[in-house]
C-alpha cells in the first residue's frame, strides 16, 4: 500500500540521489548526507542508514532550523550544517555533503582546489576550504558557511569531505560531482608537473555561459 507523504517529490529526490551517491563513488559506506528544500521545511536523509535501503517513508522532515517535524526516523547528524546553508542562502534549494575520495584528499591537506580545468566554474573560481571542526556541530555549520560565502557552491571541509550545494538538490548533486573531478583532475595533474590555473576573468565568462547551458524549456 503507498503511504501519502508530505514533500513527497522532495523526499524521493532524497532517496534515489543517496544510491546515486554511494554508486558514483561519491562516499562510501554511511557517509554523508543530502536534503532538498520545500518552502520552510527540508526533507533530509537519516542518521545512520545504509543508503540502499533508505526509502521516501523514511527520509526525515526538519524546519530551517532543524526542528524535527515528521518521520520515524532520525535526520542526519548533519542537518545544522544544511539548515544553516539553506536559511542563510536563498538561491540554495539543496545541499549534497559527500566524503570523495579525490577532494577528501585534498581536505585533508587542508588545500583548496585551483582552477586547473575550467569545470570548477560550477563551484567559483576555486574549492574553498572550511577549517576542521567535529562533525555534526553548530561550529562546523557555522565553518561551512562562512566557506561557501555568498560565491562559492562548494567546499572542502578539512580533514572531512565536500558540503555542495545547488538551487535544487540535483543541481546540488552536480556540483558535488564537478567538485570531485576537478579534485581527481588536480590531484593528477600536480601528479606530473604544474597545472596552468584558469584566469579569473575566463572564469567569470564560464560562469555566465554555464547560466544558460542546457535545454530551453
Amino acid at each position: 500500500m503507498t503511504q501519502d507523504l508530505t514533500l513527497q517529490e522532495e523526499r524521493t529526490a532524497v532517496s534515489d540521489l543517496g544510491r546515486q551517491m554511494l554508486d558514483q563513488g561519491l562516499t562510501t559506506g554511511t557517509g554523508g548526507n543530502i536534503s532538498a528544500r520545500n518552502g520552510d521545511r527540508v526533507a533530509i536523509s537519516p542518521s545512520g542508514m545504509p543508503y540502499d535501503e533508505i526509502d521516501p517513508e523514511d527520509v526525515p522532515i526538519v524546519d530551517l532550523n532543524g526542528n524535527h517535524l515528521e518521520g520515524d526516523r532520525k535526520p542526519s547528524s548533519e542537518f545544522r550544517m544544511h539548515t544553516d546553508v539553506i536559511r542563510e542562502r536563498d538561491d540554495v534549494g539543496g545541499v549534497v555533503h559527500t566524503h570523495s575520495p579525490y577532494a577528501s584528499t585534498f581536505a585533508s591537506l587542508g588545500e583548496p582546489i585551483p582552477a586547473s580545468h575550467y569545470l570548477i566554474a560550477f563551484i567559483g573560481n576555486k574549492i574553498p576550504v572550511a577549517p576542521y571542526e567535529t562533525y555534526g556541530t553548530a561550529e562546523l555549520a557555522e565553518a561551512a558557511l562562512d566557506a561557501l560565502g555568498e560565491e562559492y557552491n562548494a567546499c572542502l571541509l578539512e580533514q572531512h569531505g565536500v558540503l555542495a550545494v545547488g538551487d535544487s538538490v540535483e543541481a546540488a548533486f552536480e556540483v558535488a560531482l564537478m567538485v570531485e573531478y576537478c579534485a581527481r583532475i588536480h590531484y593528477q595533474a600536480v601528479s606530473i608537473g604544474e597545472p596552468n590555473i584558469v584566469p579569473d576573468e575566463e572564469i567569470e565568462t564560464l560562469l555566465d555561459r554555464f547560466e544558460d547551458y542546457g535545454q530551453d524549456h
